[in-house]
């Protein structure tokens, strides 16, 4: 399903990333580092997962509902 992006949309979803996260700045880091790279996925500091950055699913041009940590389409 198609939606407009947030305005934020490179910051991570603020229901899926709290600010008090104890691991926000790293993972805020490895995010922008993996932009910066043009790297799709990151790897999760404390589950090792794969987790797809704000600039791959904005460019994938639809939500998949999956609750992902980066969407950036508004709710």
């Amino acid at each position: 399903m198609s939606r407009p992006l947030r305005a934020d949309h490179l910051e991570p979803h603020p229901r899926r990333l709290s600010p008090a996260h104890p691991d926000r700045d790293e993972i805020l880091r490895r995010h922008a580092e993996a932009i910066a790279a043009r790297c799709p996925v990151y790897q999760d500091p404390v589950s090792g997962f794969s987790v797809l950055t704000a600039h791959f699913l904005a460019a994938r041009g639809t939500c998949c509902d999956s609750g992902c940590r980066h969407c950036p389409y508004l709710p």
